[in-house]
């Protein structure tokens, strides 16, 4: 009777061992990676038909002012490293589990408070996938993050437009990312310079012959998508010159008030640096309305259409004299404004990975990823729905999008289209037509 009553019991822990290693991995197959769906995300935030690859390149701009070691020595020239994320429609089904993982670090370089902490996070998408190409070229789309940051820092967005038929590039700001983090004054220079150089580099590889972007990209229709200090990069980008005050302001710095002009207001240079392949931008929290970087000449400057996203509580940019300022100023823009009521800044990023939970790490590392009130999931989510919308509306000309985006015309019961019943609360939407 002992020995069966062992064998039953052997039996009984041998198949809960069994039942847990089937659960765990299940839940690890069916584990949230960033850019899932929660249950109430929005209808355009599902991903689309492509499956979606992924490859690094390295760039190399030349003979670009060192403004970190600028009058230290006779040659004030250096050449330029940027590292590029790029993807793009692949081969292979849109429904595909091809799980990629992402190398990534925590923390500020030359920080001692903040010490370098690699990590790994995992993506959707194929390393070296074969492209799928078609009778169409894709729109291209440039990611700028902020300082600090990377090309990885907002994986939920670029894999998610990159499954919907768009090249997606996101942009490794040299000096200003989690590795190399520098002086802020290469920020405020280089952040426009770097993204009108990759147009350029990525135009360049478009018509290569030995390059995989031959024929897969259509650089003459570009959308610019910046965050924070890539936001601040963006708005000049699409025609916002900076003002004379911000041109004092860099002056403190080493050679800054005379680097600056060059994309200063009334400037012929930068006149005629305004990108007619830039049709639209993107601007998550934009830092700089709130230090006087713009006037109202100088945002009156953009005149492409233009979607501003910001928390209502950004204690970074600002809000009603930052972002909410530019939206307003941009008179000359078809623009819109999504407002995360209560939100501080990171309306933007992935979410916090793992790691920045350990204890007695500084906190810093999980609030550059996270808000106190808005799950970032939710955020993400959100974030896909209305980029989708406003790129498919105006870099590909889909009518299907404009009630997406004409939320308020298109309104009935204090519902949005594409919104489930009672989940657009903590929300709001901004439309402004151009000036006539």
């Amino acid at each position: 009777m002992i020995k069966n009553y062992l064998f039953k019991s052997t039996l009984a822990i041998v198949f809960f061992l069994s039942t847990l290693t089937s659960t765990f991995a299940q839940s690890s197959a069916k584990q949230f990676v960033y850019g899932d769906l929660l249950p109430d995300a929005p209808e355009l935030a599902e991903r689309g038909e492509y499956a979606v690859g992924v490859q690094t390149l390295d760039l190399i701009n030349k003979n670009q002012l060192d403004i970190l070691n600028y009058g230290k020595g006779t040659d004030s020239l250096y050449n330029r490293p940027l590292k590029i994320e790029v993807w793009y429609p692949a081969e292979g089904t849109s429904g595909s589990k091809d799980l990629i993982s992402y190398e990534e670090v925590m923390g500020q370089n030359g920080s001692p408070a903040r010490p370098i902490i690699p990590f790994t996070f995992l993506g959707r998408a194929t390393r070296n996938a074969k492209p799928s190409y078609s009778d169409d070229s894709y729109p291209l789309v440039i990611v700028s993050h902020g300082y600090t940051g990377s090309r990885y820092l907002m994986t939920y967005l670029t894999e998610n437009l990159a499954s919907k038929g768009y090249v997606v590039v996101a942009i490794d700001h040299t000096e200003a990312t989690f590795r190399d983090a520098a002086g802020f004054q290469s920020t405020l220079l280089n952040r426009s310079l770097d993204d009108l150089f990759v147009l350029n580099e990525i135009a360049r590889l478009g018509k290569q012959d030995d390059s995989f972007l031959n024929n897969l990209v259509d650089s003459n229709n570009t959308a610019l998508i910046g965050y924070s200090m890539g936001g601040y990069g963006a708005v000049n980008v699409a025609g916002a010159g900076y003002s004379s005050q911000a041109a004092q302001l860099f002056g403190t710095m080493a050679g800054g008030s005379k680097a600056l002009l060059k994309r200063t207001l009334g400037n012929p240079e930068f006149e005629k640096s305004i990108d007619p392949r830039i049709k639209v931008i993107v601007a998550f929290a934009p830092w700089g309305m709130q230090r006087g970087v713009w006037n109202a000449e100088g945002l009156a400057g953009i005149k492409i259409p233009s979607l501003f996203v910001a928390g209502s509580l950004d204690d970074i940019s600002g809000y009603e004299n930052g972002t909410k300022a530019i939206y307003e100023g941009a008179i000359n823009s078809e623009r819109y404004l999504l407002t995360y009521i209560d939100a501080r800044h990171n309306i933007a990023p992935n979410p916090a990975p793992i790691e920045a939970y350990a204890p007695g790490l500084p906190i810093d590392e999980y609030l550059r990823y996270s808000d106190s009130v808005w799950d970032m999931r939710r955020i993400n989510n959100v974030n896909q729905h209305f980029v989708t919308a406003f790129l498919g509306f105006y870099l590909k000309g889909k009518e299907e999008y404009k009630p997406f985006l004409h939320v308020k015309e298109n309104t009935e019961k204090n519902e949005w289209p594409g919104f489930k019943p009672r989940t657009t609360v903590g929300l709001e939407w901004d439309h402004q037509p151009a000036k006539k």
